[in-house]
């Protein structure tokens, strides 16, 4: 009989990683509800034709498809008819299945409509280290406002979350209209794909391998140099403040420039008047996540940390989330967290708390009916409490409780005989150094809580 496995690309979670990720997701989801975000779900299957054509066409190849069933498969393997093998497929992403959520329920909405979203997504990929077919997103979005302080409360939900979390982070911002400002500025405005997709890669090459890219890719030695010029002066800026007047005189007389410039000041200004608790927010004129999709402030979430595990948030501004569904002009903003990201980040540095990720806290030894009764008596006033404990099942032998005590990691066993019974009392013994005393049945939750 062939071992069973989860198909490759997918993962099981064993309960210490579950109350793991479950204090991660709660913090996250605590953060969302404070600032106003309300929780929607959508279904795991989306009908096909609402996800191709929304992602490019890697993005296509990579759409989990659903093979039809019934009358309509046989019909289309009788007509040989590719097309309709499939009409369903697992949702890509959580971003176009919310514009069509918005789309088809924009009449029972109150809008500016803010909502959060914490559901598995997939996709057809290649696994690798890091990479999986199935995997969470953990995205907040408001759409239906231009309103700039939308962005401003993103960069303190970053921090409240990572704070939080006990996570130093860098929040690096940039607007994409500066990015249009940049194309025009060295004469490539209508390649301003490839020149940004070069730009973005800035922090992994040096310039002027970047720049020889560029060049055989057909850019002038004149647009190249004008944009050696701009990105070395941003380089030697001391501070935020300081490449925003950088970029202001270089890139301010164009349109786009100045407004991109305008934008960011004021995220800048808001954002110091407020303050923040841990998080550094940055000013990154090569930052150029979703360049297809952003049209405005671009956000990514950086650890300050010596763990290198790349990005672990994103986001960013967009004009017209709605229009590929019919209902054009609706502006929003989001973001996203990289949950598996920042797990795996927490879990190298030993950050998730013990007492929040803790599973049974005391186990009550089973030594028959009578002392049974009595220690779920005292059971239920530690749940009561809140105090998360059990009661070995069956009365079974000493040796075999104290092994599933150990097995689980329950830090306390309590032992009720008759000797204890008869003083209202239990035995505690701490399972990590072996030490027993007595303990008062009244005085229990407190011994364990403290």
């Amino acid at each position: 009989m062939k071992k069973p496995s989860t198909p490759k690309g997918t993962r099981d979670f064993l309960p210490d990683t579950m109350r793991k990720r479950n204090f991660l997701f709660g913090t996250i989801r605590k953060v969302f509800e404070k600032y106003g975000y309300e929780a929607i779900e959508t279904p795991a299957m989306e009908h096909l034709e609402t996800l191709t054509g929304k992602y490019g066409e890697e993005g296509d190849r990579l759409i989990f498809k659903m093979l039809a069933r019934g009358e309509k498969l046989n019909k289309a393997l009788a007509d040989g008819n590719q097309s309709h093998l499939a009409e369903e497929a697992l949702r890509y992403d959580l971003t176009v299945p919310f514009a069509r959520f918005v789309v088809q329920h924009q009449n029972d909405l109150a809008f500016p409509f803010r909502r959060y979203q914490i559901q598995p997504v997939w996709r057809a990929d290649r696994p690798q280290k890091g990479r999986y077919r199935e995997f969470f997103q953990c995205d907040a979005d408001v759409v239906g406002t231009d309103s700039l302080r939308c962005e401003v409360e993103y960069v303190q939900i970053f921090d409240e979350v990572f704070s939080a979390l006990n996570l130093p982070v860098e929040i690096r911002i940039n607007n994409r209209k500066l990015l249009s400002a940049l194309a025009q500025h060295v004469g490539e405005a209508e390649r301003i794909v490839p020149l940004t997709v070069a730009i973005d890669k800035l922090d992994k090459l040096p310039m002027d391998k970047v720049l020889e890219d560029l060049g055989e890719q057909g850019f002038s030695n004149q647009a190249r140099e004008a944009l050696r010029t701009v990105l070395e002066s941003a380089r030697s800026a001391k501070d935020s403040v300081d490449l925003l007047d950088r970029v202001e005189a270089m890139l301010g007389g164009i349109p786009y420039g100045a407004k991109g410039i305008e934008e960011l000041r004021y995220i800048f200004s808001k954002v110091e008047k407020l303050g923040l608790q841990s998080a550094k927010l940055r000013f990154d004129l090569s930052l150029a996540r979703g360049l297809n999709y952003y049209t405005g402030a671009i956000f990514e979430v950086l650890p300050l940390t010596e763990a290198q595990v790349g990005s672990i948030c994103g986001g960013g501004r967009y004009d017209d989330l709605t229009g590929i569904f019919g209902m054009p002009g609706m502006s929003g903003v989001g973001i996203s967290f990289g949950a598996d990201r920042i797990y795996d980040l927490l879990e190298a540095t030993n950050g998730f708390p013990e007492r929040e990720t803790e599973g049974t806290a005391l186990l009550f030894v089973n030594f028959g009916e009578a002392e049974a009764d009595y220690c779920h008596v005292l059971l239920k006033k530690l749940r009561d409490e809140g105090i998360k404990a059990e009661l070995y099942p069956d009365a079974a032998k000493m040796k075999k409780q104290m092994k599933y005590a150990n097995d689980k990691r329950i830090p306390y066993v309590a032992l009720a005989g008759e000797n204890e019974m008869n003083k209202n009392a239990v035995t505690l013994k701490n399972m990590e150094t072996g030490a027993q005393e007595e303990v008062k049945a009244g005085d229990l939750a407190a011994r364990i809580t403290n």
